[in-house]
């Protein structure tokens, strides 16, 4: 008989019992190194009841707060009568019930006829079919993406990701992906496109004709940095008029985020395919989506696939969240609202310490605040948290206070978060 035995590793240095069997590699438990237990709206609970307010909602993935109770009852109730749970692709209620409901309240009020692909539980599944399917269409090789892009960790999405230190942990050359200048890289010197186009229209240049260009319309990880909605039209018109597919990945920035449904619709452009995940189960729950314009979807069947393609549960969260939220236009103008009330602290920031250097950024409930480097936002965020509020940075080195809190935050949550980042500030700045 073998004898269970307690651990081995020294408690005095691991307290709480994950580092001596979780992998290095983990970061979030970094930042804010105590258990959390509990959750509700905007509020997270540690294992000893101290409260959490909440500005970063599982990175986007939820953006109708912890635990909604409207959602909530909906999983409750599918899984107590023992509904579909695991499907891969055979049809279920939950399936249809979720592409019926995506179709009337968020493709067709937006003149879109997309088809939906679900290509796994995960924001970069939905990058990866994308890749795959545009070079599938098109015969090339080549992306294009942006500088200070994130996609996803796998390989492909990888290939058309920024960060030198994300894109070393491969461990193989990550090729077939160009980098052009994101919106403002220049800061205003160079016309937009000018390098693109050149290279798109001179034979010498050495660029092969890309089979898509990827782009997100708020560069969540890289920065908060928002490209303006002439500089998307541009965009959508260049890659039309090169015959190149134009992929729009939403993951974080969609289902709300910065206000309408979809990121995109302030520019008024039509995506070839649009990437979705992260806030589109509602809940949580893993689920992501690609959607194609109907005369791309030259799939054959079974040629891309996933075993946790099917999560039903998360259809069943996913359409009430969408019949919730996005029966009229209610959160959408909450979002905005909510966004400049962001925005104008930041701005009153900016000016208080006007020799720090400080640039206010974003769109919506995309947030973010750039401070003069990684230590002094890492700063704000560690005196945050020992204030009660969740908050994390991005950007290359990490010198971007990021907000991301639920869409359903009231007023008076935000205002308390944004007083906690003010004394935040007031320390790291001096």
């Amino acid at each position: 008989m073998t004898t269970l035995t307690s651990p081995t590793h020294d408690q005095a240095t691991d307290p709480m019992g994950f580092t001596a069997l979780e992998s290095e590699v983990r970061s979030y438990s970094r930042a804010w190194p105590v258990v959390f237990d509990r959750a509700v709206g905007s509020t997270v609970f540690a294992e000893d009841g101290t409260e959490y307010l909440d500005f970063f909602a599982g990175a986007g993935s939820l953006n109708y707060g912890h635990n909604n109770p409207v959602l909530k009852k909906v999983l409750l109730d599918y899984l107590a009568d023992d509904r579909m749970v695991h499907s891969l692709d055979m049809l279920t209620s939950a399936r249809r019930e979720f592409l019926q409901t995506f179709r009337s309240h968020i493709l067709e009020p937006r003149g879109l006829d997309h088809k939906v692909v679900f290509p796994g539980p995960g924001g970069a599944n939905a990058v990866e079919a994308a890749l795959k399917l545009a070079r599938k269409i098109t015969g090339r090789e080549s992306v294009v993406n942006f500088t200070n892009a994130f996609h996803g960790m796998t390989l492909g999405a990888l290939s058309v990701t920024g960060n030198s230190m994300k894109r070393g942990g491969a461990g193989i050359p990550l090729v077939h992906a160009t980098p052009m200048p994101y919106d403002d890289y220049f800061n205003g010197d160079v016309p937009d496109f000018q390098y693109f186009q050149r290279m798109l229209e001179d034979s010498g240049s050495g660029l092969n004709k890309p089979a898509a260009v990827i782009v997100e319309t708020v560069q969540g990880e890289g920065g908060i940095n928002a490209a303006r909605a002439e500089w998307l039209r541009s965009l959508a018109d260049l890659c039309k008029a090169h015959d190149i597919l134009l992929v729009l990945d939403d993951i974080q920035m969609g289902c709300g985020r910065t206000g309408g449904f979809f990121s995109f619709e302030e520019a008024g452009i039509v995506p070839d395919i649009i990437c979705l995940s992260k806030s589109i189960s509602g809940y949580g729950l893993p689920m992501a989506i690609a959607l194609v314009r109907p005369e791309l979807d030259v799939w054959e069947p079974g040629e891309h696939n996933g075993t946790f393609r099917g999560f039903a549960p998360a259809f069943a969260t996913a359409s009430e969240a969408i019949r919730t939220y996005w029966s009229d236009d209610t959160l959408e103008r909450a979002v905005r609202a909510k966004g400049l009330l962001v925005e104008s602290h930041f701005n009153t920031v900016v000016s208080r310490y006007p020799d720090a250097g400080l640039v206010a950024k974003g769109r919506g409930l995309a947030r973010g605040l750039q401070l003069p480097d990684g230590e002094t936002a890492g700063r704000v965020t560690e005196e945050a948290f020992r204030r009660g509020l969740l908050v994390e940075t991005s950007g290359p080195d990490g010198e971007v206070v990021k907000l991301l809190p639920p869409l359903t935050i009231t007023e008076d949550e935000l205002r308390r978060g944004l007083k906690i980042l003010d004394e935040a500030f007031a320390v790291a700045l001096g």
